[in-house]
């Protein structure tokens, strides 16, 4: 379980987010929406030990976030960021390979349990085939879908997505999230833009709004017409299990 209590933080004078507090489940896969510049990748940042909040307590299975070593962290939170980018000239095995990090003592040799893992994650997301290639040999959304593939590697009980899928084909997106709701043993927290997306796909929904929650539950009651009005500005209706915008 993933524990937010009166989470705050503050860039100068700037408020960017403001008594947000939450449990969310474990089990489930949450998304985390509102528009451009609500706190979304900050407070997926915060989860993830990334930032410290100005104020509250990011907690995960009952201890603190900041209480946690980094080994420690790393083995219960895996986090995939809005842009795939590595600073290394890894083939793509090697670099989901190092999701095995967290799990290895120090000048330990992967085992073959660990490439077994690799080769799994590879294979459900698309990218054994791209197993020998260089990061200037991959679009940007190929390399997407192996940093996922490193973070599912990594075997971690919680998995953070910031916005994984925004790079992806229709075809790609669906395989991924589709993954991500099969995965009941994960609980997965996802910034993510596209609204239809979150209504099939996740369970429920943190819904951010002027720095604060304006809603967390299940997705199917928190994007409702109404609120959806209220957070983008924009007119929509349900029509046959989706939200179709007015124009």
């Amino acid at each position: 379980m993933i524990t937010l209590e009166h989470i705050g933080l503050c860039y100068g004078r700037r408020e960017i987010l403001r008594d947000v507090s939450a449990e969310v489940a474990a089990g489930r896969v949450t998304a985390v929406m509102g528009p451009n510049g609500c706190g979304k990748t900050t407070l997926l940042r915060i989860i993830g030990g990334l930032l410290a909040p100005t104020a509250g307590t990011a907690s995960v299975d009952g201890r603190a976030v900041q209480d946690y070593g980094a080994r420690a962290l790393a083995q219960k939170v895996a986090f995939v960021r809005q842009h795939a980018q590595t600073d290394f000239d890894f083939s793509a095995f090697e670099t989901v390979l190092m999701g095995r990090n967290p799990w290895q003592r120090r000048l330990q040799n992967e085992s073959q349990e660990d490439w077994d893992i690799v080769e799994r994650c590879m294979r459900q997301t698309g990218t054994w085939e791209l197993r020998f290639a260089r990061p200037d040999e991959m679009s940007g959304g190929e390399l997407q879908r192996v940093m996922i593939a490193r973070a599912l590697a990594q075997q971690t009980p919680v998995l953070l997505m910031d916005e994984p899928v925004s790079n992806l084909d229709i075809a790609h997106q669906i395989e991924v999230m589709r993954l991500l709701k099969q995965a009941t043993d994960k609980t997965v927290v996802i910034v993510i833009h596209d609204l239809n997306l979150a209504l099939q796909f996740c369970d429920d929904v943190l819904l951010l709004h002027d720095g604060g929650l304006l809603f967390h539950g299940p997705v199917k009651e928190g994007l409702t017409p109404d609120r959806i009005s209220t957070v983008y500005g924009v007119q929509t209706h349900m029509a046959d299990g989706r939200i179709v915008f007015d124009y």
